[in-house]
């Protein structure tokens, strides 16, 4: 069964907070460009769902900088000590527990949501993931909800630097159906889930931030 993983396991280094967290290069890299958009984009006492929570560091530096929102996190099974480990650690209750979520069933494990999130997710699973993905979004974002995705996409066919190019192959070399997408596509697909592209805000390291309003 092949879910949701963002390119999350690395070996836990020194992060200033505890050896014995997992903790994902990655996102000390970019959790705080990330916080900065979401602050200013997510609405207050947001609930907000995470696919592809990973380490679950995100959720531990988001539920910190942004106490006003409930973030829910989900992953595979097999992720979900990783991330109580961070929820233990920070002891923030806007931090919820993580959820187990398989974005290719129709039945998600979440009834309705402010917002979704998902970091680095789109270009590490197969198309008929991210259909399926945008399709569940769809139908648990609540009317005029955001979607956000942060993670590198091609414009017109083409790689936006040396590194994505990299990247790309490094992926299809591991999963043939895997890569990074092109943004056109992405536009058009979540627009058959009631999904309008409202903002692409470049991001650090060649990253965009997609958002999508339900409509």
């Amino acid at each position: 069964m092949v879910t949701t993983h963002n390119l999350q396991q690395n070996p836990p280094y020194d992060t200033g907070e505890s050896s014995d967290l997992p903790v994902a290069p990655s996102c000390l890299r970019n959790q705080k460009p990330i916080a900065d958009v979401l602050l200013q984009e997510l609405p207050e006492h947001a609930v907000v769902l995470e696919i592809g929570s990973g380490t679950g560091q995100h959720a531990h530096y988001m539920t910190s900088q942004i106490p006003h929102i409930k973030w829910q996190p989900s992953e595979i099974s097999e992720c979900l000590p990783d991330i109580n480990a961070w929820r233990e650690h920070s002891g923030h209750e806007n931090f919820l527990p993580p959820l187990v979520l398989d974005v290719t069933e129709d039945l998600w494990p979440v009834k309705q949501v402010d917002a979704v999130f998902s970091a680095n997710v789109v270009h590490y699973v197969g198309w008929s993931h991210v259909r399926a993905m945008l399709a569940g979004i769809g139908r648990v974002l609540v009317q005029d909800g955001l979607a956000l995705f942060y993670g590198p996409f091609n414009y017109e066919g083409q790689f936006t630097s040396d590194g994505n190019e990299l990247l790309d192959a490094w992926l299809r070399e591991r999963d043939p159906d895997s890569g990074i997408k092109d943004f056109e596509q992405i536009i058009l697909t979540a627009r058959k889930e009631k999904l309008r592209l409202i903002k692409d805000i470049a991001m650090p390291a060649n990253n965009r931030m997609l958002i999508f309003q339900k409509f």
